[in-house]
Formats: structure tokens, sequence, C-alpha cells
């Protein structure tokens, strides 16, 4: 199966690690765009104002004050976490400063605790063109959390952009193998599938091709996303020097992100298995969430409950 672990991972059944609730984690020069360099002054005064009086001081780093009139931090704070001057910044926040440069709005998102989407909408709204992220988000959100632990009856595992697994339930085991004992720095899927040893026809298999086809577009996909990402870049470079296989299909240049696709296993104690393979997008972090989703009625459904029940007893 192109997403297992080397031969004798996966198929065991073994405890989760403790205070996971069965999920177990892993530790671990831009331009101005066409049309995009107009500063909207308006808008970018309205847009700090309101994430000025959203952010609580002690979220920044900053004593409550015992004479705080209105929530949020005052105009001297965020100057000062800033690294600029009070009068800078109020005029700034009175539409009538200057154009703030990149450094300047790197600093305003820092100071004012933005996220990842309201960062790339300051620089635009500032007529820049939105900041690169420098690599693939490895965080776990916990609502992806509660989600793997609450799926009981159907495998699923977390991956980031670069294939690199992040989290998964007790059934994943079954097919992903147990990566607890595997360190974190080794749990990528595609390094998996093009460095083991398999037998001379797994790759005739059609499903197994497009498998690969798609992941590895995917792959190129992230590579352009993350340009200063050393762990992509190394991966690429590393399956590039040892695998034919993968250099022949990096070298096709698709790009894509990945679609369902419908798997048949024969697994070594379950039988025959046939389900589709869902990959869940996850815009905020950019993570790929992996379920394995039988027919309803079907032998894989009834399979997967037994599962269920031996890990749950």
């Amino acid at each position: 199966m192109p997403s297992s672990l080397p031969a004798g991972a996966a198929g065991r059944e073994r405890p989760t690690e403790a205070g996971t609730g069965g999920t177990t984690f892993a530790g671990r020069g831009c331009g101005k765009l066409e049309g995009m360099t107009t500063l909207r002054r308006a808008e970018l005064a309205d847009f700090l104002r309101s994430r000025r009086a959203r952010l609580r001081p002690a979220e920044a780093g900053l004593p409550e004050g015992v004479r705080r009139r209105t929530p949020g931090l005052r105009r001297q704070e965020v100057a000062q976490l800033a690294g600029m001057s009070i009068d800078y910044y109020i005029r700034l926040e009175q539409g009538r400063g200057p154009h703030p440069s990149r450094q300047v709005l790197a600093a305003l998102a820092r100071a004012l605790l933005l996220t990842r989407d309201e960062r790339a909408y300051l620089f635009r709204i500032a007529g820049e063109s939105a900041p690169e992220s420098a690599g693939p988000s490895r965080e776990v959100p916990d609502g992806l959390r509660h989600l793997l632990d609450a799926m009981t009856e159907t495998p699923a595992y977390l991956v980031d952009a670069a294939y690199e697994v992040l989290a998964w339930n007790r059934l994943a085991t079954w097919f992903v193998g147990e990566l607890s004992a595997v360190p974190a720095d080794e749990r990528n899927m595609i390094r998996w599938m093009f460095s083991r040893t398999v037998p001379g026809s797994y790759w005739n298999d059609p499903e197994v091709l497009r498998f690969a086809r798609t992941s590895i577009a995917d792959l190129r996909a992230a590579y352009g996303r993350y340009p200063a990402d050393r762990a992509i870049a190394e991966l690429v470079t590393e399956l590039l020097g040892v695998s034919p296989r993968f250099a022949a299909l990096w070298a096709e240049h698709e790009v894509g992100e990945r679609r369902p696709t419908v798997k048949r296993v024969a697994h070594p104690e379950l039988g025959p298995l046939e389900f589709e393979c869902r990959v869940l997008h996850v815009p905020e972090t950019d993570q790929r969430l992996i379920v394995y989703v039988p027919e309803p009625g079907s032998a894989t459904q009834a399979a997967f409950r037994r599962v269920a029940e031996r890990v749950d007893s």
C-alpha cells in the first residue's frame, strides 16, 4: 500500500501513548503584485484599530493596569511592541501616515499577534504582496486532535504540506504502522513510498501509480509555496538521488492538490479491503486530514468495526 511504513511496522496492535486520548502526535524577495500596489489608507486604519481593540494586554505580554477605560491595547503600547514611534503609529491609524514598508508591516503583524490570513490581508491593503510562509505548519489544532480521537471506527491521520505525519488515531496504526516507535523526522509518507523495497509487480498497479503521481503533484505545489523551506528542498534532493521513479515523475512538473482515490488493500490480518482514501484540506494550516472511508454496510466497514472493538477492549 502506498502510504504504509516498511514491512513489519503495519498491522500490529499496540497501546497508544499515554495522555493523548488515543491520538498520537509528532513533536516538532517579494515584490509588489500587479493591481495590488495601492495603499488603502482608510481600510488600513480601520483594520489596525480593530485589531488593537481586540487584543488584551496579557496576550501581548503587558500588564493589565487599573486605568483602562477601553478594551484592548493603547496606541503607545502597539508602537512600543512594533518598535516604532507613537507619532508614526497614530498617523497610520488616522489614515494619513506614509506608505509603510514591508519591515513596518511585519513588525505590526507581530505586535498585534495577527494570524496568517490577517497578516496577508494587512500586507495587501497596505499595497504590498502577501509575505511568503517560511514553511508548512506543524502545529496540530486542538479541534483536529479531538476529531481524530472521535473517529473510532475510521482510520485517519494528519499530514502537513510536505507529507510529514503529524497525528493519527488508533485505527490508522493498522495501516501506517505504530508511528510512536518511529523518530519524528522519519515520518514522511513520500519518503516511505519511494525509498522502501517493494516487489517488482508493486508499481504495475495503476492505483499505486495514481497515488504516487498525485502525491508528487501535491508536493510540488508545496515546493512552490514554501521556496525557503529547507526540509522540503532536502526531501526532494534526497529522492531525486535515490529513486529514479521519483525523478521521472518529478520531471513531469505536474502540480495539483491531492484528490480522493479508491484503494484496494490485501491486509495481512484483515483480508481484502476496499475504501475511499479521502483527503480533506485544512486551509488555516495547509495540512491534510487523510481518512479511509468504507462503503456503508460493506465487508471493509465490518472489518474496521472489528478492529475498533479490539482496540477499545
